[in-house]
């Protein structure tokens, strides 16, 4: 069962930046291959490699769909309020502790869901946590055990993707037995057992916290 769900997340990823790009009616794309999912680019109003204005396109229908229109994504993740609470648990528990952090939680298909910097943390926190969370969704297990897995040679390495930074720090998320994303942290300077360890902690803090509202 897990295999198979495994197996669904890490095809999820790997079409996410092609599906969101598809469906744009601009054709946006992510600025290259370590580009986050979801961080797609309107290839216009922004400065091309020449350093002139990309013109904007004859315009057939609105930018984004319209006021109470489908959504644009029906992928399985925590609701906002879960994904909230849970990355502010992380970053509080790291708060605790001394250390000022950023916390992610991503859906089943790598996609932000909430994004917290702690006060007095630098802002890049978020997006390396993000990359943490991309390899804990895509091996379905702590991004500490992807690591270990990946350094053995016992998971093909064709399930890490360039997005991903595979060391320590983030925690799958399961509602009901399915993968529904992960949470991600970074910014701990702490010790232990491997790197990342301290930043682990705080996510799994912050997965405790809302495990009872995933139920």
């Amino acid at each position: 069962m897990r295999s198979a769900i495994i197996g669904l997340a890490v095809a999820a990823l790997a079409g996410a930046a092609q599906f969101a790009a598809a469906k744009s009616p601009f054709n946006d794309q992510p600025a290259g291959p370590q580009s986050l999912p979801g961080d797609l680019l309107p290839p216009f109003n922004m400065l091309d490699a020449a350093g002139r204005m990309k013109p904007m396109p004859k315009l057939d229908g609105p930018l984004h769909g319209n006021a109470g229109g489908p959504p644009e994504s029906t992928a399985a993740g925590p609701s906002l309020a879960v994904a909230i609470e849970m990355a502010r648990a992380a970053v509080d528990e790291c708060a605790r502790q001394g250390y000022r952090i950023g916390a992610t939680v991503i859906d089943s298909v790598g996609e932000a869901r909430a994004m917290l910097t702690a006060d007095g943390s630098d802002g890049s926190h978020v997006f390396v946590a993000m990359r943490k969370a991309l390899a804990a969704l895509a091996f379905g297990v702590p991004s500490s055990e992807a690591s270990k897995l990946v350094a053995s040679g016992k998971d093909p390495l064709a399930k890490v993707t360039p997005a991903m930074f595979v060391t320590g720090g983030a925690v799958p998320i399961f509602r009901n037995g399915q993968l529904i994303g992960a949470l991600g942290s970074s910014g701990a300077a702490g010790s232990g057992p491997y790197i990342g360890y301290q930043d682990e902690q705080c996510a799994r803090a912050g997965l405790a916290r809302g495990a009872a509202r995933l139920k």
